[in-house]
């Protein structure tokens, strides 16, 4: 399976996964100006990924945003939607970082792990 390297931006993350190597990671901020654009190509990466032979026998996803707007919680819910429905969902693992002092990021991953069926770990930066 090929590499998904989105590059940040001022408004966008790095979206970095390489299942060559076991990373996976979202980081930075996000607030793009269509977050449904930005995240059509993850969103396709994770289904073909998920659904296919190369599907992971663990699969951790460091989750490491400063900033998230309400259209990018959206498109985030829907990742892990995807990941959620899929046949290795048991594998999946949410590592969401925050800095300490940040309570809003952290009772944001609350509410995902809450809403979703899928392994959350918060770790503090």
């Amino acid at each position: 399976m090929e590499a998904l390297n989105i590059e940040p931006t001022e408004d966008t993350p790095k979206i970095y996964f390489e299942p060559d190597v076991d990373i996976f990671l979202i980081e930075g901020k996000s607030l793009p100006e269509n977050a449904i654009d930005f995240y059509q190509p993850v969103f396709n990466w994770a289904n073909d990924f998920f659904y296919s032979s190369d599907a992971p026998a663990k699969f951790i996803l460091n989750f490491k945003l400063d900033y998230f707007n309400t259209a990018s919680s959206k498109q985030l819910a829907k990742l892990f939607r995807i990941m959620e429905e899929s046949p290795v969902s048991e594998n999946v693992t949410i590592k969401w970082f925050y800095d300490e002092e940040d309570a809003d990021m952290l009772k944001a991953g609350k509410r995902y792990a809450k809403l979703m069926k899928l392994k959350f770990s918060f770790e503090v930066i």
